[in-house]
């Protein structure tokens, strides 16, 4: 078996913002428990008179989407379509959520209400951040003949429009009594992944899904056995596929990360450090987000990837929360230097959202250009030194095209791909990306660097996108170039040793 651990860095910024471009075009089918959630926060000052308990002086009250809600609120923030299917009661709660899912511009076709049917509800009262109590208000029972023949037909009605399906399970009777097993049937017949946010232990009845997204605590209990390291995780997922036939699992790991385990393969995405407020939904963001990936053509490594990042954000927040595309960007690339490889070649609109990214999280990001077509000491020392000046550097190259308007018919001597593919492997660069202008003002003017960084044979008046920089509060920093070395000089060298011979 093959196994890999991957730092979430390690993937190339290509393969990561084609799949976050792609969001805007998915549609995710999200079936399953929807509930409503309040958040009801205040101080508690004193303890009751009437008996040893405290009591809490409410000073603000936050409702949101949970379970199924919660995945699709997450979908939408991202800039996804979402298909939520449920069968809700027709009481307040219901109304509540509908209500929600009209403030997100959700379309709730897929949604039925049945009389005596009770929706959930979870209300979470908290004081000083500490969660204090939380009351529930909901009845436990699977569809009724009626309810679930309803159920059907709008997952049916919603599937042909879907280009991935989420099962979120709560335990809370939609998805019981053999539902999701119909469901998950439905969706492979029509050749649509099928991810399942599991509640019961018993994996059996998510036979055949394409995945089964558990946390650690809920794989172990599946499992019968305890997991801790990568190789125990990696057995008991495989166990579970072989025993239930998913074609593989994807399972979440609190401070470890996420593991995406195979048949044959394994991959395991580190995480990164952050404070953690509140781990409510989670779960939610890592199935929604992961489902947008797959939706928008990334393969299973990439939607982790991403997933574990979105996961990073949320834990961060209070309450049932979901994250922004900006925020997603952000945490994906904070720690993002340069990728040692031809995929931090990127085009002008990835380069674009990159550095709205970077910025995003507070980074400087400096820009500087050329031809760069025989690699030489004197570019090594102008790209350290302009790398010095900022947090991320950008570099805008040259096309062919563009190197033999400028140098000649003879020039460039190495292809453009080429010329990026040794760029990007310096340490010194994080990005670059090829233009087939004459000057790079049209990229300098869409990426807005912070610092523009040219050698010193300029003077800040003829550097390109100058004004533009200084425009916005950037400033240009000249750097000395080293004497003696350049392209054209190597160039002559070599035909007069050839020459020569």
């Amino acid at each position: 078996m093959r196994y890999i651990r991957l730092p979430m860095h390690q993937l190339s910024p290509q393969a990561l913002d084609k799949a976050m471009a792609g969001f805007a075009g998915a549609t995710v089918l999200v079936c399953g428990d929807i509930i409503f959630d309040r958040f009801v926060t205040g101080a508690v000052e004193r303890i009751s008179p009437e008996a040893p308990i405290p009591v809490l002086h409410g000073r603000a009250e936050k409702v949101a989407l949970g379970g199924a809600g919660n995945v699709v609120a997450n979908i939408v923030a991202l800039g996804g379509r979402a298909l939520p299917v449920s069968v809700l009661g027709d009481d307040a709660a219901a109304r509540a959520v509908l209500a929600r899912f009209a403030e997100l511009e959700v379309v709730t076709d897929g949604i039925g209400r049945q009389d005596g049917r009770v929706t959930s509800v979870k209300t979470r009262f908290s004081a000083l951040n500490q969660q204090i109590l939380r009351f529930d208000e909901e009845e436990i029972s699977p569809l009724d003949a009626n309810g679930r023949a309803l159920l059907i037909d709008l997952f049916k009605a919603a599937l042909a429009k879907a280009d991935a399906v989420v099962l979120s399970d709560y335990g809370k009777g939609v998805l019981l009594d053999g539902v999701v097993a119909e469901l998950i049937a439905l969706a492979r017949a029509a050749k649509k992944p099928v991810l399942v946010d599991p509640k019961s232990s018993d994996y059996s009845v998510y036979a055949k899904a394409t995945a089964v997204t558990p946390n650690r605590k809920e794989l172990s209990d599946a499992a019968g056995r305890a997991v801790f390291t990568d190789e125990e995780v990696v057995a008991a997922s495989r166990a579970l596929i072989d025993a239930h036939g998913f074609d593989y699992i994807v399972a979440t790991r609190s401070e470890k990360g996420m593991s995406v385990v195979g048949p044959a393969d394994a991959t395991h995405v580190s995480t990164q450090a952050r404070e953690v407020f509140d781990v409510s939904g989670a779960g939610d963001t890592v199935i929604a987000s992961f489902a947008l990936a797959l939706a928008s053509g990334a393969e299973r490594t990439a939607a982790a990837v991403i997933a574990n990042a979105a996961a990073g954000v949320v834990v961060g927040k209070r309450g049932t929360a979901t994250l922004t595309l900006e925020e997603l960007r952000g945490a994906l690339f904070r720690a993002q230097g340069h990728s040692g490889h031809v995929d931090a070649v990127l085009d002008a609109a990835a380069t674009r959202r990159l550095v709205e990214a970077w910025k995003a999280e507070g980074l400087s990001v400096g820009f500087t250009n050329g031809c760069f077509d025989i690699l030489h000491a004197g570019h090594v020392s102008l790209l350290n030194a302009a790398r010095a000046q900022c947090d991320r550097l950008v570099l805008g190259l040259n096309s062919d095209a563009s190197v033999r308007r400028l140098k000649g018919a003879d020039r460039p001597v190495n292809h453009e791909r080429d010329r990026a593919a040794v760029l990007a492997a310096l340490a010194s660069v994080d990005a670059v990306v090829l233009f087939s202008d004459d000057t790079p003002l049209a990229l300098i003017e869409a990426l807005k660097p912070d610092i523009l960084v040219k050698g010193a044979d300029y003077t800040v008046e003829t550097v390109v996108g100058a004004d533009i920089v200084q425009a916005h509060g950037g400033r240009v920093v000249l750097i000395d170039l080293v004497p003696g070395r350049s392209t054209t000089g190597t160039i002559v060298r070599l035909r007069a040793a050839g020459g020569q011979g």
